[in-house]
């Protein structure tokens, strides 16, 4: 272990708004005190509109200090989240969650907000010129996920290295009995693809239940759900039951059939960790990004063409067949254990790369 003992998490975060990336420096910093590091976050407030915003909270990152604190140096500082990753230190080692992805992948695709205002594209290449300058002042370079490191480098000519993390509260989680559901647990988003699913339930040929969990990002797109639903006539088969205690949300995961996720070009998800933690299986799609480097097709679950109908098949599938269901779970589980995703590596990689 590097002999680093004062260390800053710099990220952002949307006031009001908690999730994944929260959850990730939260637990980053409970493992470095837990280690006897002397650590605190750094949050910056962000807000993606009007684009011309994103270029001034660029500007104040970079005008930062935080090389000392009181007089005593800051020895090592870990860059998560743009553009809280450009704050200057000469012991800087960057752990990327993702870029900022509408002047990435989301612009390619069609799906990004910036593309709407009349200097979107102007701001596009400003991150994306910035991104190419700025990242390589860093010591070392790591990506939550292969699929986060492969944008980086397909975007910036940036390498980045995998580095896996843990859930929280990992002891938590366990295999309970078959409670004849599957269980979707997610921000309700259409990046997160819940219609899909809901679009899926109308080609199976079985009665299935879905349970979906989380808060909406837009009320509008829940009323736009469950209408959904109501025109297929499936819903008396879907379940949306808002944000759930962690206590729920273990016990939700501990008697599903099986885990449903479909994201779009997912960064990480920690839906697929808690779901192989819990022994189930899970059905997601080929494009479903971060997903995919813990679920292969057969193995830990079934992957799918993001099609309603390939969707709704697979969803049979597993319903008819239990037992292989079981085994899917199992074999996740074994897979998760085998992959050393620990606090305890994170820590000594992030520490060693200055």
């Amino acid at each position: 272990m590097a002999v680093n003992k004062r260390v800053l998490i710099t990220t952002v975060q949307v006031p009001f708004v908690h999730g994944g990336a929260e959850l990730l420096a939260n637990g980053l910093l409970r493992a470095f005190v837990e280690r006897g590091f002397e650590a605190e976050i750094v949050t910056v407030p962000f807000k993606w509109y009007p684009p011309e915003a994103l270029l001034d909270q660029m500007l104040a990152c970079r005008l930062f200090d935080i090389r000392e604190v009181n007089g005593e140096p800051v020895d090592l500082v870990v860059g998560l989240k743009f553009p809280a990753y450009f704050i200057p230190h000469p012991g800087k080692v960057l752990w990327i969650l993702h870029q900022h992805r509408p002047a990435y992948d989301q612009w390619d695709s069609g799906d990004s907000d910036l593309a709407h205002y009349p200097n979107g594209e102007a701001v596009r290449d400003a991150i994306r010129q910035a991104d190419r300058n700025l990242l390589g002042e860093a010591s070392g370079i790591f990506c939550i996920s292969s699929n986060v490191a492969a944008r980086l480098k397909h975007y910036s000519d940036v390498a980045g290295k995998p580095l896996y993390h843990p859930p929280p509260y990992t002891t938590h989680f366990h295999c309970g009995e078959d409670g004849g559901y599957f269980y979707f647990p997610s921000r309700i988003d259409r990046v997160k693809r819940q219609k899909l699913v809901i679009d899926a339930l109308a080609h199976c040929s079985a009665n299935i239940r879905m349970v979906f969990s989380g808060r909406p990002f837009q009320d509008a797109f829940l009323d736009e759900l469950l209408a959904g639903a109501a025109k297929l006539g499936v819903a008396d088969r879907v379940e949306f039951i808002g944000q759930v205690s962690e206590r729920k949300k273990y016990e939700l995961y501990a008697n599903a059939t099986a885990i449903v996720y479909t994201p779009r070009d997912e960064d990480y998800g920690y839906v697929t960790l808690e779901a192989m933690l819990s022994s189930k299986a899970m059905v997601t799609c080929r494009d479903s990004g971060g997903v995919l480097e813990f679920v292969e097709d057969g193995h830990q679950g079934l992957v799918v063409e993001p099609t309603p109908e390939a969707l709704g098949a697979a969803l049979d599938r597993i319903w008819h067949h239990r037992a292989d269901a079981l085994s899917l779970g199992q074999a996740g589980r074994a897979k998760y254990e085998g992959m050393n995703i620990t606090w305890d590596n994170v820590i000594e990689r992030l520490t060693n790369a200055t």
